[in-house]
Formats: structure tokens, C-alpha cells, sequence
């Protein structure tokens, strides 16, 4: 398959993992977005770690998805602290954390 392929996919979804991120207010799809970030990058350089023939990428690919999985742990107990605090998940419920 072209490497050309793995590079539109991997725009595709990073760019709906921005526009998740930037658009949705509740913060699980923020996550959720988040995570789709990390893999089309891990996706595009598992490709080029292909296409150059070096296993270095897919190293990388390795840590990038134990600091996401650290990332969704921590992430996950802040939110239910917060939701057992506010009992909402939406983040414009948040702005009343800085007063």
C-alpha cells in the first residue's frame, strides 16, 4: 500500500481528534479525541518506520502508547473526582474551579 494512504488517514484523523477536542464540551469525548491524536500519530509512524525499513518508529510508537495509557489513568481519576464533586461531566461546569 502507498505510503500516501497512511499520511491522508492519519490527517483525517488527527484533524477530527482537533476538531473533537476544540468543539465538544464533554470531557470523556475530550479524551476520547485526545487519544485518536495519539494514535494517527502512532499510525503515521508506524508507516514510515515501514517505509524506511528502521524499527525505530515502532520504539517510539511503543513508549508514546505507555505515557497514553499513564495519560487515560490519571485522566480518568481526575474525572471522577470531578464529576463526584459537580456530577457533570461538561467542562463549563469547570469554571467554577478558579474562584
Amino acid at each position: 500500500m502507498p505510503l500516501n494512504y497512511y499520511i491522508w488517514l492519519s490527517t483525517a484523523l488527527f484533524v477530527i481528534g482537533v476538531l473533537g477536542v476544540l468543539y465538544r464540551r464533554n470531557i470523556i469525548i475530550i479524551f476520547m479525541c485526545i487519544e485518536l491524536m495519539l494514535n494517527a500519530v502512532n499510525l503515521l509512524l508506524v508507516a514510515f518506520s515501514a517505509h524506511h525499513g528502521d524499527g525505530a518508529g515502532q520504539v517510539f510508537v511503543f513508549f508514546i502508547m505507555a505515557v497514553a495509557a499513564a495519560e487515560v489513568a490519571v485522566g480518568l481519576a481526575i474525572l471522577i473526582v470531578i464529576y463526584n464533586n459537580t456530577r457533570s461531566t461538561d467542562i463549563k461546569v469547570l469554571n467554577k474551579l478558579k474562584w
